[in-house]
């Protein structure tokens, strides 16, 4: 043992030996490190001033003629797929590079902090003169190891093989000015949420912040043992508050999130631009006319038919009043976030909705409102500052008229509070008290007894009496020796009192009155879970199944009268039955579909709705038709007129884009995976497959002369194809691919010019980098380019834009945008669920607008249709289609 000790202490001796000499190590790296960056800084500085006209041409220059281990073209022919390589440099007179330098603009290394994050590294300047990553397109190659071209079409060409990309150069530090002006222009060759050498403000943070800017950009181990840098949060600019312009070169600069943005202005707005103006909001404003869609997936009992002949449902953050018959909505938008639950007063004139907590702190908090539905006047807003979560059940009294309102708060211990909504504005809460640990699905008001309160959920149902001193007694129901569901579902009442309730096991059971004990059960009536219990005027009942989507009715003892239907396996299982008029039954699916007919005659579909995240849409060139497309896969294309479904399809992939060539006979769907599709428009026809990557195809547009389409992925490329003759008649197999990669993060949005040579895209990291789409290879003078005429206007980081940028933005909030094809109007898409019109050009920060809600999650993508009567947008999470009338 003595022996083993005293090697073990030997052994530790030497590995403290080892880690002293490699700290020693790494401290004379970082000394190293300092004293080189020092030096840098210096000779930047010297340079800056003119002091001197040595060697640049030894320095890498990716803004001017320098050197470029990258500099390559491809440019593809109609026989074959050529290669020809540019050398920025070679075969150039020293004299002549000298030349071309004097004239590139002049910059100074970036002072904001770095950072490595996978969204918002960066290698490559923005919105400046100088370009990204790379000056110009290499040979084409795979954007990933997983790149796995499709197999070749018979007689087609396919995508050339894929070769490694050469390694990326590193940014120089500074060039002077052929003018010899010393005034600052700004370029970012990194990320700005870690501190580093100065503030956005230029003020020197901390004596060793050299160090630690090298540190960071060292690969060390070491760097896993810094402390975190406590003053990183307020470097961070956001928006327009900061914005400057440079009257000399024509430029406005500000942050997102920390980053500088510059964008040069048109040459005949630089001139008279004034920064200090305020533009006015456009005299044209938006109405709400349609909304598509229905939300089943996961709420219950919100679909309800009126008095007035109106369904009555919910989606996003919108009420819909639907009245078939007319093909006429009506649309109660008082809410804030998403609507989880709602409920119908005993005179059928009031409605309750209850809301979840929304974005806003203030506005966004979880809250029931009562209104009028046939006025849409809000008569009480209750709860406010008192609901913890969303509001998943709700219910009026319905012995005494409708004087008390239930709701249960989605709380751990989904709270249960009685209201009297009519006392004040805000109602006055009688009582609360928790109700269940478990999941809670439903609420009801005893029809026969004010006193009496039944609720549901995750293995139990409770009877609550509530006593004259407003004070909440709760019952368990007893199984006995029963099979005891996972969920009891759904809650009914027959005309006698009794209570229905349906469970997860597919079973009915019957609770008598004033009791909390089983009188009668019904076994194995569904397969799956009964989602919806219906009693009907004449005392039979309609069950819906929520697996095998049949409606079975039974009559007033709970016998099957052999009366049943099917809902088409699309459309999704049953989530809510309700009684229509007559005979007919109104019914909710989970995969948000609302139908109408009756046992005998079968059930059609009136409201079709997407089921998960919903990015993609293309409006029609010609016809006021547009296409829809998600990740639930599903691809619709509508009739903005008769607000119906044209047709749709099921592509088996999430779908992230889409687009319509320029006669509208051809579509191209980009799907999630780096797949995309060619279609027909009409026939819903696949006519080819192609794959560029593995990553989202985040944006497809077509040239305005119809012989290119560009395709901006994930993966941080830009896709070109040239269309042949034949491709555009619906042979688009025969594709050539021009490769551009530049940007240093995900393209997010992309636009051609209005002459088809050249295109401007956004990435995720606040890039504005311009590319020759002719040559393929990308232009590093953003200025030279200030002047282009663009066919559309969807970059949401382009001087015409630069309005739409509130003052605290974070480079994230706005999704998309775009430009009414008569160029008066610009409307904005953004992360709290608003709807924005601006006048066009939005070139003042702080521009005033027009503002619109209905949507809950983020707004993904806007768009005008082609006569510009009409806006469509596109919800998120909330799976809604909006389209809003121009007035």
């Amino acid at each position: 043992d003595d022996m083993m000790e005293t090697e073990n202490e030997s052994l530790r001796e030497r590995v403290a030996d080892l880690e002293k000499k490699v700290l020693q190590q790494g401290d004379e790296i970082v000394c190293l490190r300092s004293t080189l960056a020092d030096v840098l800084r210096r000779l930047n500085q010297f340079d800056s001033r003119g002091g001197g006209d040595f060697n640049r041409a030894s320095v890498p220059v990716r803004n001017g003629s320098g050197t470029s281990s990258r500099g390559k073209d491809f440019i593809g022919s109609a026989s074959r797929l050529r290669q020809t390589a540019y050398q920025q440099h070679g075969g150039v007179t020293d004299a002549a590079f000298k030349d071309s330098l004097r004239k590139t603009a002049s910059y100074a290394p970036s002072s904001l902090p770095q950072r490595r994050v996978v969204h918002y590294q960066s290698t490559g300047s923005l919105h400046s003169d100088s370009p990204s990553s790379t000056s110009v397109s290499p040979v084409p190659t795979s954007p990933s190891p997983t790149h796995t071209p499709p197999p070749p079409p018979p007689g087609g060409r396919v995508t050339p093989s894929p070769r490694t990309p050469q390694p990326t150069q590193q940014r120089p530090t500074s060039v002077v000015s052929g003018s010899g002006s010393l005034h600052k222009r700004w370029c970012s060759t990194g990320d700005f949420n870690n501190s580093g050498i100065t503030s956005p403000t230029g003020s020197l943070i901390g004596s060793n912040s050299m160090a630690i800017a090298s540190r960071l950009a060292t690969k060390s181990l070491f760097n896993l043992y810094m402390r975190p840098q406590q003053h990183q949060q307020h470097l961070l600019k956001h928006g327009t508050r900061d914005a400057t312009y440079n009257e000399e070169e024509g430029s406005v600069r500000f942050f997102l999130r920390g980053r500088p943005i510059v964008l040069h202005a048109p040459t005949a707005v630089a001139e008279t631009y004034d920064m200090t103006k305020v533009a006015t909001a456009p005299q044209t404003r938006l109405k709400l006319e349609w909304v598509y869609g229905y939300r089943g997936r996961d709420c219950r009992s919100n679909l309800y038919l009126l008095p007035t002949g109106e369904m009555v449902y919910f989606v996003a953050a919108a009420v819909v009043l639907y009245n078939v018959e007319e093909q006429s909505q009506r649309h109660y938008l008082g809410h804030t976030d998403d609507v989880k639950c709602l409920t119908v007063h005993p005179n059928k004139l009031l409605v309750a909705t209850g809301q979840a907590a929304g974005h806003d702190r203030r506005e966004g908090r979880p809250h029931v409102r009562v209104w009028n539905s046939v006025s849409l006047h809000t008569l009480a807003v209750i709860g406010i500052g008192e609901f913890e979560r969303s509001i998943c059940c709700l219910s009026f009294s319905k012995a005494d008229g409708g004087v008390l309102l239930c709701a249960i708060d989605e709380a751990p211990d989904h709270n249960i509070s009685i209201w009297d909504w009519q006392r004040g504005e805000h109602g006055q809460k009688i009582t609360e008290t928790k109700c269940s640990a478990d999941t809670v699905v439903a609420a009801e008001f005893h029809p026969m007894d004010r006193q009496s309160i039944v609720t549901c959920g995750k293995s139990h149902i409770s009877f609550w009496t509530l006593d004259a001193g407003g004070t909440l007694y709760k019952r368990m129901g007893i199984f006995e020796n029963r099979d005891k569901a996972k969920y009891v579902t759904c809650l009914a009442f027959t005309q006698s009192g009794d209570v229905v309730s349906g469970d997860s096991n597919g079973s009915i059971m019957v609770w008598g009155r004033a009791t909390n004990t089983i009188s009668k059960c019904l076994r194995g009536l569904h397969e799956g879970s009964v989602f919806s219990v219906c009693v009907m005027k004449e005392g039979s009942l309609i069950t819906g199944g929520g697996k095998d989507g049949r409606l079975v009715q039974l009559d007033a003892s709970l016998n099957p009268t052999g009366q049943e239907t099917q809902v088409p396996e699309h459309l999704g299982p049953v989530r809510v039955v309700a009684e229509g008029r007559g005979s007919q039954l109104l019914v909710g699916t989970t995969r948000n579909c609302i139908l109408i007919g009756s046992l005998d005659l079968g059930l059609s579909p009136v409201v079709i709705g997407h089921t998960d995240e919903l990015w993609g849409l293309a409006v029609h060139p010609n016809l006021p038709q547009f296409l829809t497309a998600g990740h639930d896969r599903l691809v619709m294309l509508w009739d903005s007129m008769s607000h119906t479904v044209v047709w749709t399809k099921d592509v088996a992939e999430p779908v992230q884009s889409a687009a319509f060539s320029l006669d509208g006979s051809v579509l191209i769907i980009g799907c999630t995976s780096g797949h995309w599709l060619v279609m027909d428009a009409e026939t819903r026809e696949v006519y080819s497959m192609h794959t560029d990557g593995a990553e989202p195809m985040q944006v497809v547009k077509f040239s305005p002369d119809g012989t290119l389409l560009a395709l901006g992925s994930r993966d941080n490329n830009i896709y070109v194809y040239q269309v042949s003759e034949e491709a555009r008649k619906c042979c688009i197999n025969q594709f050539y691919l021009y490769y551009l990669q530049g940007h240093s993060s995900f393209v997010t949005h992309l636009d051609w010019s209005a002459d088809s040579q050249y295109i401007q895209s956004n990435s995720g990291d606040y890039e504005l980098l311009y590319w020759n789409a002719g040559l393929c290879r990308q232009v590093p003078q953003s200025s030279q380019l200030r002047d282009v005429e663009w066919a559309s206007n969807s970059c949401t980081l382009t001087f015409n834009t630069l309005g739409i940028w509130p003052e605290g933005a974070d480079g994230t909030d706005v999704n998309q945008c775009d430009r009414s094809h008569d160029g008066d109007l610009m409307a904005t898409a953004d992360d709290f669920g608003k709807v924005k019109l601006y006048s066009y050009p939005v070139i003042q920060p702080r521009s005033l607008c027009h503002t619109y809600g209905g949507h809950s999650s983020h707004v993904t993508n806007v768009s005008f249709l082609h006569d510009d009567s009409r806006l469509i947008s596109t919800g998120g999470r909330d799976t809604s289609v909006m389209q809003w009338a121009l007035s």
